[in-house]
């Protein structure tokens, strides 16, 4: 990846989410304490070895599943070369652990040779019962670090350290905040890739979020409107607690160059599309970018339904 400093980076981020809010802030701050609310994460910081792992894909879901796709974040942890890193993004539930199809919001600290994994993600899925949403702890029902199908991770070692704050309020463009921040950075950096994670809270306002069937589907899945029409979408309301993981551009690993799942307090959570109250929202975010990526377990044949 190409790393701009931190203050090159707030200054690019600042002139272009003005384009796209009412008002934005951008500036270096040192990350807050990530152990306190709202966020209650395992690890304090998200500095130190900032790198991205590509892990699986779209394809291993769409337009058939395959089942056989798990994957677990300790060993994600060894294969991007930093073993007990705090992993955070978003992700697809093992199937096999749950018994159904869910959203994973990974939020671990994984084993290190001194310490066991400390494992405070959350799994969204369908709620039998109403059909709504159910958003639980996943360390409330299993002891593993399992995933499925695919994952975009952000990996550090959960340091604390001087981080780039973003305020945005007001919703003035087209653009989630997530595809604004990386348009900005496609845009100003061109060829160069540049890789981005951390966590942002919406504070105020309402999301859209979508939560996978707990039923792979039986007819494949072809198009953008057949992977829509089997996908269970929400209004949430804020706050919600979001990990993004942005690539400005692919340079050619078959990417997914944006993925973001979030959890909240109150009982929602899954994968995020778009505030729907765009005149009052609010987003605080940290970030920072990364110095690493790593694609592993490419799929061999791709293509890119079902990648927003």
């Amino acid at each position: 990846f190409h790393v701009p400093s931190l203050e090159e980076l707030a200054g690019v981020l600042q002139k272009g989410l003005k384009e796209n809010f009412a008002d934005a802030h951008v500036s270096v701050v040192d990350c807050p304490d990530l152990t306190q609310e709202p966020f209650n994460f395992p690890a304090k910081g998200i500095c130190g070895k900032p790198r991205i792992a590509d892990v699986g894909g779209v394809p291993y879901l769409i337009p058939v599943v395959r089942k056989e796709k798990v994957y677990d974040l300790n060993t994600v942890a060894k294969d991007i070369e930093l073993p007990g890193a705090f992993i955070l993004g978003a992700g697809a539930a093992s199937s096999r652990i749950l018994g159904a199809n869910a959203e994973l919001i990974p939020v671990v600290q994984t084993k290190s040779e001194k310490k066991p994994a400390v494992n405070g993600s959350y799994v969204a899925q369908i709620n039998p019962a109403d059909k709504g949403c159910l958003l639980e702890k996943y360390s409330s029902k299993y002891s593993d670090c399992e995933f499925g199908l695919l994952a975009n991770l952000y990996a550090s070692e959960g340091q604390p350290g001087k981080v780039i704050e973003v305020k945005a309020n007001g919703r003035t463009g087209e653009l989630n905040f997530v595809s604004c921040l990386r348009q900005i950075l496609e845009k100003h950096y061109g060829e160069k890739p540049v890789g981005m994670g951390g966590t942002f809270v919406i504070q105020k306002g309402k999301a859209k979020i979508h939560i996978m069937p707990p039923e792979f589907s039986a007819c494949p899945l072809n198009t953008d409107e057949d992977v829509n029409n089997w996908l269970k979408f929400f209004e949430m309301k804020a706050p919600l607690i979001c990990q993004p993981v942005i690539v400005s551009r692919d340079p050619g690993f078959d990417l997914r160059v944006e993925h973001t799942h979030c959890f909240s307090h109150h009982g929602e959570g899954g994968h995020y599309h778009q505030d729907t109250s765009p005149d009052s929202v609010q987003y605080l975010g940290y970030f920072l970018p990364a110095e690493l990526l790593f694609r592993i377990d490419r799929p061999l044949e791709t293509h890119l339904v079902g990648r927003d």
